[in-house]
């Protein structure tokens, strides 16, 4: 007999990354979202994210364009993992979703969250700490480059 409480499903959440937007992916269910790569949408994803507290989010290391994200996601103490292309390519394979959209590799990436749970290496609070401030510092020059830009349009 039922107790009367809901259990709560774990949500998983995948991320594709690529040059111009990111593409998420939120298991269980078929929410999906595309979101570009400026440091506010970046900040406003990782708020999105606290609120349906994932048990993991996964990326792929894609040479680089991840990290921006990953800090962002990382200084908020959300459960983000970076892996291996070629573990997900080869998990594609064996679960025949092998279609090739941003959106698609998003779905798969969560769904890897989901079926593999790869481990967490949570940072230390120093790290966590040195790693917030790098963000914040890296939001400056944009910033600075923004005010620049509407100044020259002024002139």
């Amino acid at each position: 007999m039922s107790s009367g409480a809901e259990t709560e499903e774990a949500v998983f959440a995948g991320i594709d990354v690529s040059k111009a937007v990111v593409d998420v992916a939120v298991r269980p269910g078929d929410e999906r979202w595309r979101l570009g790569r400026d440091e506010d949408v970046l900040r406003e994803l990782a708020s999105r994210l606290s609120a349906i507290d994932p048990v993991r989010i996964v990326l792929e290391a894609s040479g680089g364009l991840e990290l921006p994200l990953v800090a962002a996601l990382a200084a908020t103490s959300l459960p983000v993992v970076v892996v291996n292309p070629r573990q997900v390519r080869d998990f594609a394979r064996a679960t025949v979703k092998v279609a090739k959209t941003d959106t698609l590799d998003a779905a798969v990436l969560a769904y890897f969250a989901d079926a593999v749970r790869p481990a967490l290496h949570p940072l230390r609070d120093a790290e966590t700490q040195t790693l917030a401030d790098l963000v914040a510092r890296r939001h400056q020059p944009f910033t600075m480059l923004v005010a620049e830009k509407h100044r020259r349009r002024a002139i």
